[in-house]
């Protein structure tokens, strides 16, 4: 075999992987890092088995998913959010269907916003399970409405919410963890902590100041290698987030009961977040396409990024103000054309 002909076999099999790798990402649901965790990496059923996991935002969406299938590898959970029937709700489905008995589940209600019983909740935790392994920040509200009409309360509310609650907790578990020299803090931060959109000027705002904190205090802990500082970066989801979100007055929220076929699954979410954490990953995105494929952009080709974010930008303005889900139009084009 000649040379020539050697070296144009190998340009054809790189070409073919290249064409292969493409395909795979046009149907990836998580960065390939992650994805490749999932593949290759350490099972969530091995690594997380008898933890103490804090979940906040538990009554609802990502962190009532999470609880279902964390009750199933055996650890002990701690469910938080303002709303105490549905945590019970949560926690006897968890009795249900996963591996726990009763005094392996805490119920414990909390406000993120009132931050001075965060100290009390973090007592209460280490009181009854002795130790906090993990602590996933998952509480939050978000926000549809156009910057100009919005009150400055909105914003307020969902940076006391979103942000200053958040931080709150953290600091009161992060001393335990720090004499343990040990633990996860897991965040759930949003593509909008890493991107921006119309819309959700104030959410957006929220979700990159969490983006900037753990970053740094994940730097600042490197002389603790045993705490790991995750921040779990989701695309659309299956849930009330939406239903729920703000508007232009604190006081009033969107009640949309929008078709949400077009979004992730919640159970999928989580198990992507389940294999982030038993493999101890810093930050993963995770997103259908074309949400996926907005990240990578805004992440390494920003320019061509703003000219989209523009032109789409302008489509869902004018959506919201005709009563249509934007995100879902964009979707079912991607879907026709690429799957």
């Amino acid at each position: 075999m000649s040379w020539d002909l050697l070296l144009w076999l190998l340009a054809l099999c790189a070409l073919l992987a290249l064409v292969v790798q493409l395909l795979r990402f046009l149907r990836a649901d998580g960065d390939l890092t992650l994805l490749w965790a999932e593949w290759q990496g350490r099972r969530p059923e091995w690594e997380l088995t008898d933890m103490v996991v804090w979940v906040t935002g538990a009554s609802s969406g990502i962190g009532e998913e999470l609880a279902y299938q964390l009750s199933k590898l055996g650890v002990s959970l701690v469910l938080s959010s303002r709303r105490v029937h549905e945590l019970e709700r949560v926690k006897r489905r968890c009795l249900e269907n996963g591996n726990l008995k009763g005094k392996d589940i805490l119920i414990l209600p909390l406000d993120l916003t009132n931050r001075s019983s965060h100290e009390m909740a973090t007592k209460a935790v280490l009181q009854e399970f002795g130790k906090i392994d993990i602590l996933v920040n998952n509480g939050g509200v978000s926000q549809r409405s156009l910057c100009v009409d919005t009150s400055l309360d909105v914003y307020k509310e969902l940076i006391e919410v979103n942000y200053l609650g958040t931080v709150s907790l953290t600091k009161c578990v992060l001393p335990h963890m720090i004499e343990r020299k040990q633990g996860k803090i897991v965040t759930v931060t949003s593509l909008l902590g890493i991107i921006s959109a119309p819309l959700s000027a104030g959410y957006c705002a929220s979700k990159h100041a969490l983006q900037g904190f753990f970053n740094t205090l994940r730097i600042e802990l490197a002389t603790y290698p045993g705490i790991i500082v995750s921040n779990i970066c989701p695309g659309p989801v299956q849930s009330n987030i939406v239903k729920n979100a703000l508007t232009e007055e604190v006081t009033k929220t969107t009640g949309s009961n929008a078709d949400q076929s077009h979004k992730m699954a919640a159970s999928r979410c989580v198990q992507l977040m389940l294999i982030s954490m038993a493999n101890d990953l810093k930050e993963v995105w995770i997103a259908d396409q074309p949400f996926l494929l907005m990240a990578y952009l805004w992440q390494y080709m920003p320019t061509w990024a703003w000219w989209i974010t523009d032109k789409l930008g302008k489509k869902r303005i004018e959506n919201f103000k005709n009563g249509v889900d934007a995100d879902s139009s964009y979707f079912k084009i991607w879907k026709t054309k690429y799957q």
